[in-house]
């Protein structure tokens, strides 16, 4: 899924560097980070793909819109109410 200029750079705001996520399930990768797993967004490329590094040490690429995860508090790692499920 690729998203305009403008999409782009609403996922860079609102998952800027560092922002916590919980991925719940990868959809398309052969070698899927485990779901469940915490980690942090790196950037946001320019086809808004959020590359995180993950608590387990895997670095890879989270599309929103393909794969589902939720940001999640860095101080209670409680979840928020929205989901990620972002269609753009």
């Amino acid at each position: 899924m690729y998203y305009n200029k403008e999409n782009v750079e609403r996922l860079r705001q609102r998952y800027p560097e560092g922002t916590r996520i919980r991925l719940d399930q990868m959809n398309d990768d052969p070698f899927p980070v485990e779901s469940g797993t915490l980690g942090k967004v790196d950037h946001v490329d320019d086809i808004g793909t959020l590359h995180c590094i993950f608590d387990n040490g895997r670095t890879l690429g989270v599309i929103p819109g393909v794969d589902d995860f939720h940001i999640v508090s860095e101080d209670s790692e409680q979840t928020e109410d929205e989901e990620m499920n972002m269609s753009m």
